[in-house]
């Protein structure tokens, strides 16, 4: 599948890592920055979504989408950790929670150019689903750099698979690719946060904004049972893959 991704800005919080190990399942270990775990709200939009070598689904290859994840390995693979997705699109979120099994929810979004700043809006409507809302404005600051190996944002974003639940137990493991990440600085403006599944730090979040990303993303795939069994990790940042 391929998707281009449009606006996104990367909040992070630096929390302590018992409180978010006890949300991740067997076999996931964690991964921390010094230390330091990291969860991320993300808020964005897609576009371009289409199955290899088909067209576009009408009405399904563009819409926002909000993401709460944390950083995660599976033996020596680190990837992403979804709490939460929510999108506007009822036909795609049905979609990606079977074939993909992550935790999409239908929201009411809305977001919209207001000169140099994107306006956000989202309200988690799906049945059964914890409430979530999210409004806010946010915009770049600076020029688009990717980020160094070692470092902080590199561990936080050049990250190339999901994680998921796999279908009959145990965990699976879906590859992206995509170019590295044109990092600017940005500023944010929130005025509602209640997506996360912990309380966030009242500090502000280390901001990030990206204009564009084309990405492919494969199938899951089921992790090895001998790779969920790896030993814990934490390291001082994550290697490129």
């Amino acid at each position: 599948m391929t998707q281009m991704w449009h606006d996104l800005l990367f909040m992070h919080w630096p929390l302590p890592p018992d409180v978010l190990r006890p949300l991740l399942p067997p076999g996931l270990d964690l991964d921390t920055f010094d230390g330091r775990a990291w969860i991320g709200v993300v808020p964005f939009r897609m576009s371009g979504i289409r199955f290899r070598f088909l067209p576009p689904v009408p009405g399904t290859s563009a819409f926002p989408e909000l993401n709460v994840r944390t950083y995660v390995t599976v033996g020596d693979k680190p990837g992403v950790w979804f709490f939460s997705l929510d999108a506007s699109n009822r036909l795609a979120v049905a979609a990606a929670r079977t074939w993909f099994r992550l935790p999409y929810f239908r929201a009411r979004m809305a977001t919209r150019a207001e000169g140099e700043w994107i306006s956000y809006r989202s309200r988690r409507t799906h049945r059964g689903a914890p409430p979530g809302e999210f409004r806010a404005r946010y915009r770049p600051t600076g020029p688009a750099a990717t980020a160094a190996p070692g470092s902080l944002e590199h561990f936080l974003v050049e990250r190339y698979c999901l994680y998921a639940p796999a279908r009959r137990g145990g965990l699976a493991r879906g590859e992206i690719d995509h170019e590295p990440w044109p990092l600017q600085p940005a500023e944010c403006a929130v005025e509602t946060n209640s997506v996360a599944p912990v309380t966030l730090p009242p500090d502000p979040p280390l901001l990030h904004f990206a204009l564009r990303v084309r990405t492919r993303v494969w199938t899951l795939e089921p992790v090895p049972e001998r790779d969920a069994q790896g030993p814990p990790r934490g390291r001082g940042g994550a290697p490129p893959l």
